[in-house]
């Protein structure tokens, strides 16, 4: 009991880490902090913040680099971070947080559409999981669509009191998000497309090379070399680029707390209860960012995003419902024939070991009872 209420508060903290990025980083690129700073700065500090565990933790056990592992998490510090980032930042810079952490629940129906293709993952449509799977994609999917297309009347209309700060910063959250109500969500939407890209390739680096605090470390590091070419070329002024206090706050949690802190609570939540636990805590962070973006920024919520939201959330517990259908088969199945494969190698001793090595006193030829 007191393990599972440990990895319900972690998990809970996670989401709460996320939705204050979210939040912030809303807030510093609406007061005119340019989301390739942003993008560029983030990967510095995580790489700071994350080479000392790769240093020490991993400096005995880490295994062999090779020119191939080191090219796949070049691959995953593009997808994964470089530009999974920047359409991620801009795409925020013209939604919501609300929007923002709705679509971040498409994560794992894209990862499941790109896994089958690749084969990572198998269809099984004459499964009763297989088809739960595919319908909660395909659920999700038509929730983003409806979310990113349709804004309609207003749900929930502006809270009275908000976040000083943010008035000061002279820009209103709601007319950014329903300006661009097409091209943000679209932007965020290509983020999870990214994202779930990562994922598989992640998936593969973690088959060869065991040590993922120096894969991070050298997939950060690279990003961060990537992100200031792009960023130096899209934004030239130094100016741009200086940090007051609001924007160091930024950049410094984004790096050390999204990424750093973040990643090593997923890790051991999903060392000792699993991947899908993890991902059923996703809804989460739309919830959290929904009540801290209206509290804080006033954000109206409109029916396109309130039904949108919904529909992506019932897909994706569909989806991972499925899921756990599959898993427990797949364990089912594997506890079968790892007892047909004892009851066979008891046999077969039974047949090999001598069963009355005498009788009546003298010694008689092994006898084998079936």
């Amino acid at each position: 009991m007191g393990k599972d209420l440990l990895a319900f508060v972690v998990m809970v903290i996670v989401q709460l880490a996320f939705a204050g990025m979210i939040i912030i980083t809303k807030l510093v690129m609406d007061g005119g902090m340019n989301p390739f700073v942003q993008s560029a700065y983030r990967p510095i500090f995580a790489t700071i913040s994350i080479a000392p565990f790769a240093c020490f933790l991993e400096r005995k056990s880490r295994p062999k680099l090779t020119r191939s592992i080191l090219f796949q998490i070049f691959l995953c510090s593009i997808f994964g971070i470089t530009v999974n980032q920047y359409v991620y930042f801009i795409g925020l810079k013209n939604s919501t947080p609300t929007v923002v952490s709705a679509i971040d629940n498409l994560i794992p129906a894209f990862t499941f559409l790109i896994a089958v293709p690749v084969g990572a993952e198998k269809l099984r449509l004459r499964s009763i999981a297989g088809q739960a799977k595919l319908l909660g994609t395909i659920v999700c999917v038509g929730g983003a669509m409806l979310l990113s297309l349709y804004h309609g009347k207003v749900v929930i209309g502006q809270l009275g009191f908000h976040w000083k700060y943010a008035e000061s910063t002279g820009k209103d959250v709601n007319s950014s998000g329903h300006g661009n109500f097409f091209s943000g969500p679209f932007l965020v939407i290509m983020s999870s497309l990214t994202y779930a890209i990562w994922l598989i390739i992640q998936g593969k680096v973690n088959e060869k090379y065991a040590a993922p605090y120096t894969c991070i470390t050298l997939m950060c590091l690279m990003a961060s070399v990537e992100s200031v070419i792009i960023g130096f070329c899209v934004v030239p002024k130094l100016s741009e680029w200086a940090l007051n206090p609001i924007r160091a706050i930024s950049v410094v949690y984004n790096g050390v707390v999204c990424t750093s802190f973040a990643y090593f609570l997923s890790s051991w939540c999903i060392e000792r209860k699993g991947p899908l636990y993890v991902s059923m805590f996703n809804p989460l962070l739309l919830v959290i960012s929904a009540f801290l973006s209206w509290t804080l920024l006033r954000e109206k919520l409109y029916l396109g995003v309130v039904v949108g939201s919904i529909i992506i959330v019932i897909g994706l517990y569909g989806f991972l419902w499925g899921q756990k259908m599959e898993t427990s088969t797949n364990d089912d199945i594997e506890v079968v024939v790892n007892k047909e494969k004892n009851q066979s190698t008891k046999i077969d001793l039974e047949l090999q070991l001598p069963q009355n090595p005498s009788f009546n006193g003298h010694p008689s030829a092994a006898r084998t009872e079936l």
